[in-house]
């Protein structure tokens, strides 16, 4: 190696790491050629002695070398100082380099040290070929168990990321089937949001390979388009109807308008325009909605013109009621007459005197409203009681029921006979099980026949 090399060597850069003396003594290295040249010229108090240590020397001549597991080899030549300072020059670069190692590994065992392959790599260069004395070749051991290392490293984060993409293609290929399951929804509402969330959910998810995030991402659009469109065509279809809607209970307002307005001639006009309100009501529920707003103010005239209606109508009623009270106090009179009827002894007397009661109910006239119900039931349970009375009747003389009364009778008592006879003749043979099933047969027959009298006396009172 010539004089000038040490001023052009790799190993330069371990400079950065070393103390600020180092910075200064490899200034002077830096100097190359001028401060080796001008070495003869400086004049010592005393001879130069070789420097040596467990990993080099520096030769009395100024030669630098360092021993390497194959030997020793020369790399460069120390002209700025004594034999000593250029030894310690030299360790200082190795201390550069086993602090650049130290960091290294420091990174990669803790956060991983993602980029460390390439630093690796330089630093296996800058030691290889290391103008340094210090114990290289242990440097690069460790260099390469931390080359070891960042390969697990590396194979745990491929493992790692190849399991988060697994996971993450699931759980994309879930929130895509979720929403083509959506797509068929009439859940317009919940369905809208809950896509909405599904988008959030995508978001949050690790992209994949371009191809199957692609392929995935356009599923997901397509199915919610889907949704959209059918959601879109709902809600037109719907605003139709609605315009329907409102065409039909427009014209139910305004007929309801005119009855609340219509003159009332008779009575009977009040009972006939209540019942066409009901039916207006009946169309109102089977017209369909038209759009809120809409509906609302549409009914709002509706339902002014039918209290309006109905309000008249009960301030007429309250008026006629006043001189019903009066019939009801007659009524009243003929409901004691007719429970004084009951209970019916004398059928065509009560009869009789039921139509007589009708009549005059007839001819006393309505009631107010409060008390008609009441005064007519009462009427109602006397003639029901007359009615029951008069079929109980007919039940009773009727000559067919009779008929098959007396038939029934005559039935059974041969029946008995007959069971009679099998029961003496078992019993004259001694055998056991034939008596036993004809006593059996006779008592029940016995029973069934005093029901039979009890019916048939019922014609015979």
């Amino acid at each position: 190696m010539s004089d000038g090399e040490q001023a052009t060597t790799p190993a330069a850069d371990a400079v950065e790491a070393a103390p600020a003396e180092i910075a200064a003594s490899a200034a002077v290295e830096a100097a190359g050629p001028a401060v080796e040249a001008a070495a003869p010229a400086v004049e010592t108090a005393s001879p130069a002695v070789e420097a040596a240590g467990p990993w080099g020397r520096v030769a009395a001549d100024g030669t630098v070398y360092v021993r390497r597991a194959d030997g020793e080899r020369e790399i460069g030549n120390w002209a700025a100082g004594t034999p000593a300072e250029g030894l310690t020059f030299y360790q200082t670069r190795y201390d550069g380099l086993k602090t650049k190692v130290d960091l290294l590994e420091r990174r990669l065992r803790g956060d991983g040290g993602k980029d460390s392959a390439g630093s690796i790599l330089e630093l296996r260069g800058a030691i290889t070929d290391a103008h340094a004395i210090g114990d290289l070749d242990a440097l690069l051991k460790r260099l390469e168990k931390l080359d070891e290392l960042a390969e697990q490293r590396r194979a745990a984060r491929k493992e790692a990321r190849a399991k988060e993409l697994t996971e993450a293609a699931g759980r994309k290929e879930s929130i895509v089937a979720e929403a083509e399951q959506l797509a068929e929804s009439a859940q317009w509402k919940s369905t809208g949001e809950r896509l909405r969330a599904l988008v959030d959910e995508w978001k949050a998810v690790p992209r994949l390979d371009r191809k199957s995030d692609d392929e995935l991402w356009n599923r997901f659009a397509a199915a919610r388009s889907a949704f959209a469109k059918r959601r879109k065509a709902h809600f037109a279809e719907l605003d139709a109807e609605r315009d329907v809607a409102k065409g039909r209970k427009e014209e139910l307002v305004e007929e309801a308008e005119e009855l609340a307005n219509a003159p009332i001639n008779q009575p009977s006009d009040w009972a006939e325009i209540a019942q066409a309100f009901r039916d207006l009501m009946a169309r109102w529920k089977k017209a369909g909605h038209a759009q809120r707003e809409v509906e609302d103010k549409l009914w709002v005239r509706f339902k002014a013109a039918q209290d309006g209606f109905f309000a008249a109508r009960n301030a007429d009623l309250d008026k006629r009621d006043a001189g019903f009270k009066e019939n009801l106090a007659k009524k009243q009179e003929l409901v004691v007459e007719a429970q004084a009827l009951l209970p019916v002894t004398d059928l065509k007397a009560a009869k009789t005197a039921l139509r007589g009661l009708q009549e005059r109910w007839e001819e006393i006239g309505p009631v107010p409203r409060d008390a008609k119900s009441k005064i007519e039931g009462q009427l109602r349970d006397v003639e029901r009681a007359v009615s029951e009375a008069e079929q109980a009747e007919w039940q009773r003389t009727n000559p067919e029921a009779r008929a098959r009364a007396e038939a029934t009778v005559r039935q059974l008592e041969v029946s008995i006979e007959k069971f009679q006879k099998e029961l003496d003749k078992a019993t004259a043979s001694g055998n056991a099980r034939k008596v036993a099933d004809a006593e059996a047969a006779i008592a029940a027959r016995r029973e069934w026949l005093e029901q039979a009298q009890a019916a048939l006396a019922e014609f015979t009172r």
